[in-house]
This record gives structure tokens, C-alpha cells and sequence, in this order.
């Protein structure tokens, strides 16, 4: 199997694991939905999406296209780091259980999550968006959508993080007594 080949089926599977990742937010969203939850940041929303999807398009069609030599090396360590962003963004799901998804839905009532990732790291899931947005392109060398990408997430994020923030403040700090 070609380098180009490999990398084809490595982005097939991430945007296999982008399904998996609706599913479980589409059960999610539902289950807090029917908790009272309320979203937030209704705005960028769809610009996130176009975004995420663009990843996956354009590290493809760099690959195609450009056909650059790709050393070894940088190929298995971005690899590497690819895999460690998936583990990261699937222990954050883990931690958050029911309340994750791909919104920002906040359950009035309940406290934020602090175990876990959560317990290091504000927002973990986003380290492993930017790790990921870096990494994936550049396991073939599409150096232009990761900077691309790199550049736009970091203006999305600025936002999703400011909106994730607020909805967090809506919170109370600890669980209830009795909980």
C-alpha cells in the first residue's frame, strides 16, 4: 500500500470516527435536552462543522494533488500524535458521559465535570482538536491545511471557548447535597 493510499484510509477512518462521535452527541443532546438543557452559542455552530469537515477535505486533497515526499519521520510522529489526540478526545466523552456532545448544552442544576482530563485542563477536548488539526495533515505533509485549518480553529475557538465559558457560569460550583 502506497503512503497516499495509507493516508486516504487514516482520514477515511477519522471521518468514521466523526459519525461515531454525531451519534453519540445526537443521544446526548437528546438525554439533556429532556433534562432542561439549554444551548448555547447557537451562532458558530455550523461554521465549526464546515470547519471539521474541511480538515478532513482539504488534508486529502493537499495529499492528492500535491504529492509531496513525506520523510519518515515526520509521518509516525505525526501518526502518533493523531492516535494520542483520539484517545484524548474519547477519554474526555468518557469522563463527561452523557453530557457531551458536540453543542454546548449545559443541564441547569448540574455542576460542571472535574475529574477526569477535566481535572488538569479546562478544556481538554480542545487540545486534542488543535493536536489533531496539526497532526492528521501533516502525516502526509499537507503543511497548508494544517496552517489553514490552525489558523481558523484558533479565531473558532476564541469564540467556543468564550460561549462554553459562559454556559459554564450558569452552573452551580459543587453537586448538590443528597446527589
Amino acid at each position: 500500500m502506497t503512503g497516499l493510499v495509507a493516508f486516504t484510509v487514516l482520514v477515511a477512518l477519522v471521518g468514521l470516527e466523526r459519525v461515531a462521535e454525531l451519534v453519540v452527541s445526537t443521544r446526548n443532546a437528546r438525554w439533556s435536552m429532556e433534562r432542561g438543557g439549554v444551548e448555547h452559542g447557537l451562532g458558530h455552530f455550523p461554521f465549526m462543522v464546515v470547519l471539521h469537515t474541511a480538515l478532513l477535505v482539504g488534508a486529502l486533497a493537499e495529499a492528492w494533488i500535491r504529492q509531496p515526499q513525506v520523510p519518515s519521520l515526520l509521518a509516525w510522529s505525526m501518526l502518533a500524535l493523531v492516535i494520542a489526540s483520539q484517545a484524548l478526545r474519547w477519554w474526555c466523552i468518557a469522563t463527561l458521559g452523557r453530557r457531551w456532545n458536540t453543542r454546548v448544552i449545559v443541564v441547569p442544576g448540574m455542576p460542571p465535570v472535574r475529574s477526569g482530563p477535566y481535572r488538569l485542563l479546562r478544556h481538554p477536548n480542545y487540545v486534542a482538536v488543535v493536536v489533531e488539526g496539526v497532526a492528521l495533515p501533516l502525516v502526509h505533509a499537507a503543511w497548508i491545511t494544517a496552517l489553514v485549518f490552525t489558523v481558523l480553529n484558533a479565531a473558532l475557538l476564541v469564540v467556543r471557548i468564550r460561549v462554553e465559558d459562559a454556559a459554564l457560569a450558569t452552573l452551580p460550583t459543587e453537586e448538590p447535597a443528597g446527589a
